[in-house]
């Protein structure tokens, strides 16, 4: 009997039961063949067999290495463009922030400026006051000054 005629246990899908036990065709026959006292006992794989075997494993076992090694290529290399695009988006934010910083810094500078000048001139303008009060009097004296100018013309 060889290794794939052995005995196997297979769940059965449509109950929750404990797996059943299956045979191979030929080793019921055999069974049923032999009396109670003369079982045959199961002859052991040739070494061909296991060979193979193993082969076959160890096909496997490579073919799944590949994979694996595929997908962590794949991974690494979407990880590299997804971090790569993300440092390029931090660059052009640290960018426009920088730009920001230095605009609103100018603006504030130039605010601060205007500012001053206006409060220059309210204060200069507080002596225009005087200054307009005086010119009020400057003009009654130059009218007055006129007036008396004409009233001596006019004497002959």
């Amino acid at each position: 009997m060889s290794m794939r005629e052995a005995e196997t246990l297979v769940p059965d899908p449509i109950s929750n039961q404990e797996p059943t036990h299956q045979h191979n065709s030929q080793s019921e026959e055999e069974e049923e063949e032999a009396s109670p006292g003369e079982m045959k006992s199961s002859p052991s794989p040739s070494s061909s067999e296991i060979i193979k075997a193993i082969e076959v494993v160890e096909r496997d076992s490579t073919a799944i290495a590949q994979s694996f090694t595929s997908l962590f290529a794949s991974l690494r290399s979407s990880l590299s463009q997804v971090t790569g695009r993300s440092v390029d988006h931090l660059e052009c934010f640290n960018d426009a922030a920088g730009r920001l910083q230095e605009c609103t810094l100018d603006a504030a500078t130039k605010g601060n400026r205007y500012i001053n000048s206006c409060l220059r001139l309210n204060e200069e303008m507080k002596g225009m006051d005087i200054l307009a009060a005086q010119l009020k009097i400057l003009r009654r004296n130059v009218d007055a000054l006129d007036s008396n100018v004409n009233r001596l013309l006019r004497l002959p």
